[in-house]
């Protein structure tokens, strides 16, 4: 069964009937909301819990490095749904260089399954191709963009004020992968010293840019770390857009400096052993 494009509808009856749902939010979630005042206004909603997909990236990072360090053949990062469509459409020769890992979105997801087996789960996104990575996704119910929750908050009276208290993130807390949306965001925290030169790595954003690549490619290049939009998933078409793109790099970094001043409770954390029994690499959605 296919998900519709807006899921807003089903997830509001969902939470009217009572259902349990976990909110799945990328770190891009703060050029658009506040913060913590995204996680009072979800709660507000009717939303159970809420986890960043910050854990998720965190594990997928530790498959590129794995990955990398073995791979002497060019390798395309995968996170970004928008690129391996390009690739699968326009490129079939570079299916096999696209790595075989999980999103992080993806991964999230199977981590969450785990520990909230009675819930459903919705992933906010930034943009219309994680909404079709999400259809090819067993692990994910509903999908809806920053331009869909914007409307279901007003449609709900629910506004930004923590009424609540600060909310924290439920569970799989990871702070330096708050980067991950933007462009070369992956190679940042992937820890890749050791495993490949510097001059191996190409960090591309902007289809444009990335197709002039794989149109001409430099054998020099091992592994190319590449998002479809401009400035990466902060560029995506439900972020707004009223900041220039270097003022909203600046949100995600003002963002990434603030978690690191809070005091998070241990079982609050990502650690990796609560990852454990899942696996990231192998078979993924776009490997068929």
């Amino acid at each position: 069964m296919g998900f519709a494009k807006n899921d807003v509808e089903k997830i509001l009856s969902e939470l009217d009937g009572g259902v349990k749902m976990v909110a799945l939010v990328a770190p891009s979630f703060i050029v658009d909301f506040g913060y913590p005042s995204l996680l009072n206004r979800l709660s507000g909603l009717g939303f159970d819990k809420a986890v960043e997909l910050t854990f998720g990236a965190k594990m997928i990072n530790r498959e590129y490095h794995k990955k990398l360090k073995n791979s002497k053949e060019l390798v395309i990062a995968s996170p970004c749904p928008g690129i391996v469509q390009t690739i699968l459409n326009k490129y079939p020769q570079y299916k096999k260089n696209l790595i075989l890992v999980d999103s992080p979105l993806v991964a999230t997801a199977k981590i969450c399954r785990k520990y909230y087996p009675e819930h459903k789960f919705v992933f906010i996104s930034p943009c219309d191709f994680k909404k079709m990575e999400v259809e090819a996704c067993k692990y994910i119910d509903y999908v809806i963009d920053y331009d869909q929750l914007r409307a279901l908050f007003v449609k709900r009276h629910v506004k930004a004020k923590c009424s609540k208290g600060c909310l924290l993130f439920d569970k799989f807390y990871n702070d330096y992968t708050k980067i991950y949306p933007l462009s070369g965001g992956l190679g940042k925290t992937a820890h890749l010293k050791g495993v490949i030169k510097e001059e191996e790595v190409l960090v591309v954003d902007g289809i444009k840019n990335v197709m002039k690549f794989l149109n001409k490619p430099d054998p020099k290049i091992r592994f190319l770390d590449v998002l479809f939009c401009e400035g990466g998933c902060i560029g995506g078409p439900h972020v707004s857009k009223k900041l220039s793109l270097e003022k909203r790099r600046k949100k995600v970094f003002k963002y990434l400096e603030k978690s690191r001043d809070e005091d998070i409770p241990e079982d609050r954390k990502g650690l990796i052993d609560k990852a454990k029994g899942l696996k990231f690499g192998g078979k993924v959605w776009f490997d068929k």
